[in-house]
């Protein structure tokens, strides 16, 4: 005697851990972040560095806190 094929049961589909809602949120965000440009720095013209308000690059941002350090130095070693 021969068996009758059965069919293979369908696959069962997983519902989503996150909702669609959130998943496309993230894409937006994403492609935000890809599409905007990083802000020049005023004195080199080098990528800004993302936590300088004053618009310097990290270079430009240490050279000028030196350059305030070694001035206050100076002027207590004239007082």
């Amino acid at each position: 005697m021969r068996r009758k094929r059965t069919s293979d049961p369908e696959p069962v589909v997983p519902e989503a851990v996150v909702p669609e809602a959130i998943i496309e949120q993230a894409r937006l965000a994403i492609e935000a972040d890809r599409i905007k440009k990083p802000a020049q720095c005023s004195v080199c013209g080098g990528e800004c560095a993302p936590n300088s308000n004053e618009g310097l690059c990290w270079v430009c941002r240490r050279l000028k806190l030196s350059a305030w350090r070694d001035s206050d130095s100076q002027m207590s070693a004239q007082e």
